[in-house]
């Protein structure tokens, strides 16, 4: 299931996977196992982009899927806002996500109409679940620091900003990114939040400055790589040097690439009580939910943990 951007009509039913290194994704070895599990008898295939590619790239894939009867939707990851802007008026609908947050990561075909969904309010918040304490925000008092205003950031703040308890929710969110635009967008984006959790916006891509952003943090917050640093581009948002909040949640977004975020606070684990978090879990969640709403599966608690522990035994080293 090799990387792919040649669009040919599809011979069995066909999944798309929109992103930048997708030959490099588990979900290629994962999903046929997945396939089989839920009698899909299909394929998925890669569609790669460059960053902030041109409108006609995304063009190309939206109306192959659109137009192609056996291509049934897509997952889309490092694109899910250019995307959108690009070809919002192919879509016939939009979630209320969708709309709030300007981007889509599902696109989905229900008879004539293509749909599309964001899904990473709902898959950041099962995993967000998965790892930080119920109540954690109300005993410690942390705050969450950001690195990244891109689509993540979005569905992070969408979720904690929708839990009931006052106590799940941490009292002030603090946002860093190298592009005025996207801490633009996501101030908009909070702004039609009803929420007390106080927001901070701050232009940087300095990692010294990031370094002496995170010293401030009081113990118990978390810190999140949403940049895609590790990943799609070498490196980390922060120094080897950066002081880690004590107590504090270590969130990498990334499961795969050379995770040098992640490895930096691992450095520190013992000395500063970090719990740290991949992105496996959110890597499972998001996938599960995109296929369900592509092939219109109802997706149950046991039949994620019978993915997850299919998936599990294809996972990469750390």
């Amino acid at each position: 299931m090799a990387s792919s951007t040649a669009l040919e009509p599809a011979p069995i039913p066909t999944m798309y996977f929109v992103g930048v290194t997708t030959g490099k994704s588990s979900i290629m070895r994962v999903f046929p196992k997945w396939s089989d599990i839920l009698g899909l008898g299909a394929q998925i295939k890669g569609y790669d982009c460059v960053l902030h590619a041109p409108a006609e790239d995304y063009f190309r894939i939206v109306r192959h899927i659109k137009n192609d009867p056996l291509s049934m939707g897509a997952l889309v990851t490092t694109h899910k806002i250019d995307l959108l802007h690009a070809t919002r008026s192919e879509f016939d609908y939009l979630d209320p996500y969708a709309i709030l947050c300007d981007e889509i990561s599902s696109i989905s075909k229900r008879g004539t109409q293509l749909r599309g969904h964001a899904k990473d309010p709902i898959t950041s918040g099962l995993s967000w679940e998965a790892f930080v304490p119920q109540g954690h925000w109300g005993k410690t008092g942390g705050h969450v620091l950001c690195l990244g205003a891109g689509g993540s950031a979005v569905a992070i703040s969408a979720y904690i900003a929708s839990r009931p308890d006052p106590a799940d929710r941490p009292k002030k969110f603090i946002t860093v990114n190298r592009s005025a635009g996207r801490l633009e967008t996501l101030r908009d984006v909070h702004k039609q939040l009803d929420s007390d959790i106080e927001w901070e916006y701050i232009l940087n891509e300095d990692p010294l400055k990031n370094d002496e952003i995170m010293a401030q943090l009081p113990p118990g917050s978390m810190v999140i790589n949403a940049t895609g640093m590790g990943k799609d581009r070498p490196g980390s948002p922060l120094t080897d040097n950066g002081v880690w909040p004590q107590n504090g949640l270590v969130w990498e977004l990334n499961y795969r690439g050379e995770l040098d975020f992640m490895r930096q606070a691992e450095r520190r684990t013992q000395q500063d009580n970090l719990t740290i978090e991949d992105g496996w879990v959110y890597f499972l969640h998001g996938w599960t939910q995109v296929i369900a709403e592509v092939f219109d599966v109802q997706l149950t608690p046991e039949l994620f943990a019978q993915l997850d522990a299919a998936a599990s035994e294809l996972r990469p080293a750390r």
